[in-house]
């Protein structure tokens, strides 16, 4: 699907065409941006435009290319606002060395140098042109070029190398992000050569719930605390666990001694108990009880003024 006259580093293999194709990275939406045109194969039956992968993979390439002729991997910035590439470009980032910003893009990072988050990339790498907005336009104003990872409707406006993709799906997005880092990797010689495989799985830059992952892991520790039919036994099993909170034989006495309930009628009302504490009732000493009576023995002399 690659032209004849590239050179033969950009051809792909089987393996990497098959990948693509069932990524769906060649799956574009029902709109197309005029600048894409020239990545489009074909238009389905129901509207959908189909990419050329052949594209795809020489872009990838071309890409790969760029990134590995910056001298220092951490001038490389690789974006993505949306869930479903932030942790692609992490990924990215840990294997190449480039700076990633995952998440929300601090107005400012690349052109208000009193920002915390201030940065100088001499190039960055975005998942979604339009999400992705404010870095392409703050990059246009200090001349830093541009690679996207472009749908069929994604605006091109200041973007340098284009690489045609379904950027909506997880399963491209992060494919497309493996394959980038591959080839860097291959074009600085980590990796051995293009024959080599690369011990990371695509699955790596997948993007993943937490929300699944956290009722996954709860409903295994609650399978795991379960207690089985060996553990409380068939006889408690049957019965339904109904007695489950009584206290039975040595336990129950013990119980009953140490707080001495053991003689203790079976139950008591309130109203007996309040009868009981009207008739044992005595005035109580207290520390106020002779403040009258020394109050009277001292007025008693002002009377006979």
């Amino acid at each position: 699907m690659a032209a004849k006259n590239l050179p033969a580093a950009f051809n792909a293999t089987s393996q990497d065409m098959e990948m693509l194709l069932s990524a769906q990275c060649h799956l574009g939406s029902k709109n197309m941006q005029v600048h894409m045109e020239p990545y489009l194969w074909k238009t389905r039956a129901d509207g959908i435009n189909v990419l050329n992968v052949g594209k795809t993979w020489e872009k990838i390439v071309l890409a790969a290319r760029i990134i590995a002729a910056i001298d220092n991997p951490a001038d490389v910035c690789v974006i993505s606002a949306r869930p479903y590439g932030q942790r692609a470009v992490l990924k990215f980032a840990a294997h190449t060395g480039a700076g990633a910003i995952a998440g929300r893009f601090t107005p400012g990072n690349f052109t208000n140098y009193i920002t915390r988050s201030f940065k100088e990339p001499r190039l960055i790498v975005v998942t979604d042109p339009r999400t992705d907005a404010q870095a392409i336009k703050e990059a246009s104003y200090v001349n830093i070029p541009v690679i996207a990872l472009c749908d069929s409707d994604s605006p091109t406006e200041y973007v340098d190398v284009a690489i045609p993709t379904n950027n909506k799906g997880r399963h491209s997005i992060g494919l497309v992000w493996w394959m980038l880092a591959r080839e860097v990797l291959r074009l600085r010689g980590t990796i051995a050569s293009r024959e080599a495989e690369w011990d990371v799985m695509p699955d790596l830059y997948f993007y993943r719930d937490p929300e699944a992952e956290e009722n996954k892991d709860s409903a295994g520790q609650d399978e795991a605390k379960v207690p089985g039919v060996e553990e409380v036994g068939a006889g408690a099993v049957e019965s339904g666990f109904n007695n489950e909170w009584e206290v039975s034989g040595g336990t129950a006495g013990a119980f009953a001694a140490a707080s001495n309930t053991a003689g203790a009628p079976a139950a008591s009302t309130w109203d007996a108990d309040g009868a009981d504490w009207a008739a044992s009732s005595a005035p109580v000493e207290t520390g106020n009880q002779g403040w009258a009576e020394q109050a009277g023995a001292q007025t008693q002399p002002e009377s006979q003024w």
